[in-house]
């Protein structure tokens, strides 16, 4: 990474989730300066850590068709079969998920996978299991998005709380319009975000691979399999069956 891309990843702006914690970092500074300067310079470092811990870089998502994206930065802790959060209503069958552990020192805002329509957006209430655990899919506090791609199938991204992580923020509603690469929520501090493919998507990635929200690509959508049930074409021409040129099939050879 260039030194200016670094600056600009380390600097970025913050999001706006960090206005509460910048305002309690900057009133330790001003008690500092009237009571004791160690309460300002615990203030400098909390300020500076909140910038660091919410900062919100650009991301830019590869002109690829048919790609999903990593709705998250972190490390892949978990490929497996598993049934999408019933309260979306997606039915029970198993299809694949992609975990991403997000520690404290990842960005943290997240990401839509794909363009799409949010169709349902469900909060539950659990446990705060440290996010790592492939356990924390079920048990820990989640907020779950189901999401219609524009060719009618749907995919699941599930925001889930960790061990330090209490609040879950999600940005948008049911019935928004999306587009792949754009922020939808931020979770404090330290997290898991989950992600159901379609159907018959096989996932592209690896475990202990390190994704990029809104960059990286972590599946191809592949086709819908063809009706089986689809009639095939009375007018299809059946192939000619082409004659051989030697003198026993070709019928201008001079008989003996």
């Amino acid at each position: 990474m260039a030194h200016g891309s670094a600056f600009r990843f380390v600097f970025s702006p913050p999001h706006p989730a960090a206005r509460p914690f910048l305002v309690i970092g900057a009133i330790l500074v001003l008690a500092g300066l009237i009571f004791a300067s160690w309460l300002a310079w615990i203030g400098v470092l909390f300020i500076l850590f909140c910038l660091y811990f919410f900062r919100d870089p650009e991301r830019f998502p590869p002109p690829r068709p048919g790609a999903l994206l990593a709705p998250a930065d972190g490390h892949i802790v978990s490929i497996a079969l598993a049934t999408p959060p019933p309260e979306l209503g997606l039915g029970i069958m198993p299809r694949w998920r992609v975990a991403i552990f997000l520690s404290v020192l990842d960005v943290h805002v997240n990401r839509m996978p794909a363009d799409g329509t949010v169709t349902r957006i469900a909060y539950r209430h659990g446990k705060f299991l440290s996010a790592n655990l492939d356990k924390a899919s079920d048990e820990n506090e989640r907020n779950a998005l189901a999401i219609r791609l524009p060719d009618g199938r749907e995919i699941a991204v599930v925001q889930i709380a960790g061990l330090i992580a209490r609040r879950i923020l999600c940005d948008v509603k049911e019935g928004d319009h999306v587009q792949a690469g754009g922020r939808f929520g931020i979770i404090r501090f330290g997290s898991r975000t989950d992600i159901y493919l379609p159907a018959g998507v096989l996932p592209l990635v690896s475990e202990g691979q390190t994704m990029i929200g809104g960059e990286s690509v972590i599946a191809e959508l592949t086709d819908p399999l063809p009706d089986p049930s689809a009639e095939v074409p009375d007018d299809l021409d059946e192939p000619e069956i082409g004659l051989g040129t030697g003198p026993e099939t070709d019928p201008g050879a001079a008989l003996p």
